[in-house]
């Protein structure tokens, strides 16, 4: 089960960073994704990273405002935004892969969070 907090009303130009934590025992072993949904828009790619934390990716519209990180100890996935815009505004997911290596494919992913509201004012 993943939960994701975090999200909340912030002004342009603005940080936030989400939290997903799992209460799974092979949390370590999975690679951990977010992804952000705008309303009336497809789901969209914003960040992974490896179960060690060794690999990490990002969509390139993201790159250099968006840090995904994870505490395997603590069974936490972060994502630290920077520099926030009101495009950013979306419900952010996290997700976990079973499967080793980076995906930015949905569908590779088969366990999902119920979602966190990030609203950007400009």
């Amino acid at each position: 089960q993943l939960l994701e907090s975090g999200g909340g009303l912030v002004q342009a130009g603005g940080s936030l960073r989400l939290s997903c934590a799992s209460s799974g025992r092979t949390f370590g072993t999975y690679t951990m994704g977010w992804f952000r949904q705008a309303p009336g828009k497809e789901r969209e790619f914003v960040a992974a990273v490896t179960w060690n934390g060794g690999t990490t990716y990002y969509a390139d519209s993201l790159k250099g405002r968006f840090t995904i990180s994870r505490d395997n100890a603590k069974g936490t996935v972060y994502l630290q935004m920077n520099s926030l815009k009101p495009e950013d505004t979306a419900v952010y997911y996290c997700a976990a892969k079973t499967n080793s290596g980076i995906s930015t494919v949905a569908s590779s992913f088969g366990s999902w969070g119920q979602g966190t509201q990030v609203t950007v004012s400009s």
